[in-house]
C-alpha cells in the first residue's frame, strides 16, 4: 500500500502538469517542456545518491520510509497552494521537490525487498514490487487523466487557469500522502527487525567534495555483474523517458488526438504489459534468477520501438505499446534481483541509491537530447529512432555477454510448453566451488530439464557419436559439451577435472547409458578418476521422474504415455567430491524413497 500510494502521489501531481503542458502548448514546446519536468523528477535522484544511500544503511529503513511519507503530506500541501493560486512554475519547481522525497524512500523501499523475503524470494519480491508500481501508475494515469479531461475542455489555453479550475484535485494528493504515512507508522511497528549501522557518519566535507561518490562507485565497480545490471537498467530508463517525453507530440501530430485520457491511456497500455512481464519473469524465475531473459526482453524491447512510428492507429499503437510493457518486465526484473542478491544487506542502500544515481544519469542524458530536439525542432519518429538503435546496441551486448543463459532460456521456453517441470530440494546455498551433478538417466531429454532446473549453465558429458551430429553440435558447442569415447576417455576425464577445479558445474550420467527399465543401474567410476585431482568442488546428486514413460525414452511402447507431461526432479544434499560412485548411487536411490508414491 505504502508503495502504491507513493506511486500514485508522485505520478498524479506529475500527470496535472504534464496534461496542462499538453492542453496549452504544441509541437516542439510540448517536447521540451515535458522533457524538462520529466528532468526535475530525476534530477533529485542525481543530488540525493551519498545521502539517500547513507541514511538507507544508517538508519532502519522502515523509519527512513515513515519520516518520507510524512514529509510527502507538507509537500502536496504547498502543491495544493499552487494550485488555488494559478502559480505553474511554482507548482513545476514542487516537482522537484516531491521528487526529492522519492529519492530519499527509494533505495529504503527495494532494501526491503532483500530484508523481509530473503534470497530466496528476491525475484517474486522484485516482481511483486514492480506490478505494484505499475499499478499504481496506470490507475493514477486513468484516475487523474479522466477528472483532468472532465474538469478542463478544450477552450482553456492559460496554465492560470487549468491550474486554478483542477485545483480541488490537491485534495486527493494529500489524503493519498496522509494514507501512505498511516501505513508506514504500522510497518515501523510491525517489521521488529531492525538492520542499520550506528557507527557510520555522515561528512559534509566528503559529500561537497565528491569523496562519497568516489567511494560509492568503486564498490558498485568491484563486481561486474552489479555494474552491468545497473547501466542496462538505465539505458532501458533512458530510453522510456524518451518515448514518454515524444509520445504527447508523436500523437497530437500524426494520431490529430487532443484528448489526455486517450493519450495517458496509451501509455498506460505499457504499463500493463511490464505488469504482465513481471509476473512471467516471476514464474520463469521461481527457483533461481532467470539471466536468460535479458537478452529475450532486450530484442523485445528493440523490435517494439521499432515498429511504433510506422503505426497510424489507435489500435495498433496500443498492441506494440502492450509487447513493449511486457518485454521491460522480462528485461528489469531479473536485472533488479541480481543486484540485490549479490549486494550484502550492510552495502545494500549504496549499492541501490548508486543505481538510482547511474539509471537518473541515463534518463537525463537522454532527456537533454530529447530536449535539444525539440528546441531545434526535429520531428517525433527522429527520436523513435535513435532509441532503436541505442536498444539494437543494448541486445547485442546482453546476447554476446549472456549467450549460453539466452540459450538456456530459449531452451526452457520450448520445454514448459509441453511439460510441466517441478523441482523439489534444490540447496538454496549457492558453492563458490565447482559441482559435479550425478544421477540417473532415463531419457533423451534428461540434459534439458536438469539445465532448466539448474542455476548455473551446465557442462555436460556427451557421447562422441551423439557430439558429432551436424543438428546437435551447435548446441553441443554452445553449452560447452565435453566429448567422450573409448578413443578420447583420458582426455575427456581430463576436461572434466579441469573444468569442475575451475568452478563450473558439470553433469555426468554415471549409468553410461539410458536405463531400459526405468530402475536406477549400477553408477560407474569414470568420474572418481576424473576427480582425482580436483579438491575446490562438490558433488550434487539427483534424480529425474516422469520422463521414462515419454515418448523419448527407451520404454516398451506398451509402457510409454505420450499425454504424460508432468516431471519431477529431486536434489541431495551436497556430497564430498571424494564420494565413491556406489555411495552417490545410494543417495540417489533415497531420493526416489523419497518422492511421494501415487
Amino acid at each position: 500500500m505504502i508503495i502504491c500510494l507513493n506511486a500514485m502521489t508522485d505520478l498524479g501531481h506529475k500527470i496535472i502538469l504534464q496534461n496542462t503542458i499538453f492542453k496549452v502548448y504544441e509541437s516542439s514546446q510540448l517536447i521540451l517542456l515535458t522533457s524538462i519536468v520529466n528532468a526535475l523528477i530525476l534530477l533529485p535522484f542525481v543530488f540525493l545518491l551519498t545521502p539517500a544511500g547513507f541514511l538507507s544503511d544508517r538508519f532502519d529503513k522502515t523509519i527512513i520510509i515513515k519520516y518520507a511519507s510524512a514529509f510527502a503530506v507538507v509537500i502536496t500541501v504547498f502543491i495544493l497552494i499552487s494550485y488555488y493560486m494559478g502559480l505553474f512554475w511554482f507548482s513545476f519547481g514542487l516537482t522537484f521537490v516531491l521528487a526529492a522525497q522519492s529519492a530519499i524512500y527509494s533505495p529504503a523501499k527495494y532494501g526491503l525487498i532483500k530484508q523481509l523475503g530473503g534470497d530466496e524470494h528476491i525475484t517474486a519480491g522484485n516482481s511483486l514490487v514492480q506490478a505494484v508500481t505499475i499499478v499504481s501508475i496506470l490507475l493514477g494515469s486513468v484516475f487523474y487523466s479522466v477528472l483532468f479531461e472532465n474538469i478542463v475542455h478544450d477552450d482553456f489555453h492559460d496554465t492560470t487557469q487549468i491550474l486554478q479550475a483542477i485545483a480541488p484535485l490537491g485534495y486527493l494528493l494529500i489524503l493519498a500522502t496522509l494514507a501512505e504515512y498511516w501505513f508506514a507508522c504500522r510497518l515501523a511497528r510491525q517489521v521488529k527487525e531492525k538492520i542499520k549501522d550506528d557507527t557510520l557518519k555522515f561528512s559534509v566535507k566528503k559529500y561537497i567534495t565528491l569523496s562519497y561518490f568516489k567511494e560509492n562507485f568503486n564498490f558498485i565497480f568491484q563486481k561486474p555483474i552489479i555494474y552491468t545490471s545497473i547501466i542496462g537498467l538505465g539505458v532501458f530508463w533512458g530510453i522510456s523517458q524518451v518515448v514518454v517525453a515524444i509520445f504527447g507530440e508523436y500523437i497530437k501530430t500524426n494520431l490529430h488526438i487532443t484528448n489526455t485520457i486517450v493519450a495517458q491511456g496509451l501509455l498506460a497500455i505499457s504499463g500493463i504489459g511490464i505488469i504482465a512481464g513481471s509476473i512471467y519473469a516471476a514464474k520463469i524465475g521461481k527457483y533461481f534468477i532467470q539471466t536468460g531473459s535479458v537478452p529475450f526482453g532486450a530484442v523485445g524491447l528493440a523490435v517494439s520501438i521499432y515498429v511504433v512510428p510506422g503505426i497510424d492507429t489507435i489500435f495498433g499503437l496500443a498492441v506494440t505499446l502492450l509487447c513493449f510493457g511486457f518485454f521491460a518486465g522480462v528485461f528489469i526484473v531479473p536485472l533488479n534481483s541480481l543486484i540485490q542478491r549479490h549486494t550484502d544487506m550492510k552495502n545494500l542502500g549504496k549499492v541501490l541509491s548508486g543505481n538510482n544515481f547511474i539509471q537518473n544519469i541515463f534518463m537525463l542524458g537522454l532527456l537533454c537530447v530529447c530536449a535539444v530536439f525539440g528546441y531545434f525542432e526535429f520531428s517525433s519518429e527522429l527520436l523513435f529512432n535513435i532509441c532503436f538503435v541505442v536498444a539494437v546496441a543494448m541486445a547485442i551486448y546482453f546476447i554476446y555477454n549472456l549467450s549460453g543463459e539466452f540459450g538456456r532460456f530459449v531452451l526452457k521456453f520450448f520445454i514448459l510448453l509441453r511439460y510441466r517441470v517441478t523441482v523439489h530440494g534444490l540447496p538454496t546455498q549457492r558453492l563458490d566451488t565447482g559441482v559435479l551433478l550425478l544421477g540417473n538417466h532415463i531419457s533423451y531429454l534428461d540434459w534439458a530439464v536438469l539445465q532448466i532446473a539448474y542455476p548455473a549453465n551446465i557442462i555436460y558429458v556427451v557421447d562422441q557419436e551423439y557430439y558429432d551430429k551436424w543438428y546437435l553440435k551447435p548446441v553441443m558447442k554452445l553449452f560447452g559439451c565435453i566429448a567422450i569415447s573409448s578413443r578420447k576417455n583420458k582426455s575427456a576425464l581430463s576436461a572434466i577435472g579441469v573444468a569442475i577445479e575451475n568452478g563450473k558445474s558439470v553433469a555426468v550420467f554415471p549409468e553410461g547409458g539410458l536405463s531400459k527399465t526405468g530402475e536406477l543401474q549400477s553408477f560407474k567410476k569414470g568420474y572418481e578418476i576424473a576427480c582425482k585431482d580436483v579438491t575446490n568442488a562438490k558433488i550434487l546428486p539427483f534424480f529425474i521422474d516422469g520422463l521414462y514413460q515419454d515418448r523419448f525414452s527407451r520404454a516398451s511402447k506398451e509402457v510409454r504415455k505420450i499425454a504424460n507431461t508432468k516431471v519431477d526432479i529431486y536434489f541431495g544434499e551436497y556430497l564430498h567430491i571424494r564420494t565413491n560412485a556406489q555411495e552417490v548411487a545410494d543417495r540417489v536411490q533415497e531420493l526416489l524413497r523419497t518422492k511421494p508414491q501415487t
